[in-house]
């Protein structure tokens, strides 16, 4: 019989072989999952990841003392997502999603067609986004979260460090993404994938883009919403490294 995986969660530090959990999490841990001394837990600090057994757990604080240091597992590709800024619940949504899909970052886009007043609001909602990709980061078992950058106007964005630059277009003349992607692959690869706002790229934001080196690429002949065009292609860069291992 398979084991069941044990429930992991992130901690701000840890010190001399303990750490802390306080607020929204350390409460769902005592109130939900019914957590007491002695119960074995899997934490990160973001950095490595550990088996930890509580301490203590009253109220809104839970103790660890850490138990060993874990395996951490080499991700298959480091993955970028440069998503232009949309309305935000659907944002929010791509967050999670993204996060679940392993991206090492969220770079959010003001692009020609942004809706007015969603850059200057964006900021406010960094901190949101943030606990939604640690929630999604705890439920998909991931040791480090994604960076979740300050939005960036596009010229900027497109100086991304990244092997493989993949721009996502409903031009109908761009090409698969999977004739988009390199031969060779390792996990060292660094892919950055760029999608656009409701409305698509403006001719000259397509322009720029191809020329500062990105690859334009498409889904298909379908008109995509574009958070379901960036968990597509998320799911595809991730599925086609993963392959390599085989």
């Amino acid at each position: 019989m398979t084991p069941v995986a044990r429930r992991r969660f992130f901690v701000p530090e840890i010190r001399r072989g303990s750490a802390e959990l306080t607020g929204r999490d350390a409460e769902h841990l005592i109130r939900v999952l019914r957590a007491e001394p002695g119960q074995v837990y899997e934490i990160s600090d973001n950095h490595e990841l550990y088996l930890a057994e509580i301490e203590a757990a009253r109220k809104s604080l839970v103790s660890f003392r850490v138990l060993e240091r874990l395996d951490t597992p080499v991700p298959d590709v480091q993955v970028s997502l440069l998503a232009a800024l949309i309305k935000f619940e659907h944002f929010e949504w791509l967050v999670e999603k993204a996060t679940e899909l392993g991206v090492a970052s969220i770079q959010p886009i003001v692009s020609a067609r942004t809706e007015h007043g969603l850059a200057e609001a964006a900021l406010k909602r960094l901190g949101r986004w943030e606990r939604v990709a640690l929630e999604a980061s705890q439920q998909s078992r991931r040791v480090h979260l994604p960076r979740i950058q300050p939005p960036f106007r596009l010229a900027k964005s497109l100086q991304v460090e990244a092997n493989v630059r993949l721009l996502l277009d409903e031009n109908p003349a761009a090409p698969p993404i999977l004739d988009s992607l390199p031969a060779e692959r390792t996990s060292t690869d660094r892919v950055a994938l760029l999608v656009g706002p409701e409305g698509g790229w403006t001719e000259e934001e397509r322009e720029l883009a191809i020329g500062s080196g990105w690859v334009s690429c498409s889904l298909g002949p379908g008109i995509l919403r574009a958070e379901t065009a960036a968990v597509a292609g998320l799911a595809v860069i991730q599925a086609f490294w993963s392959s390599s291992r085989t």
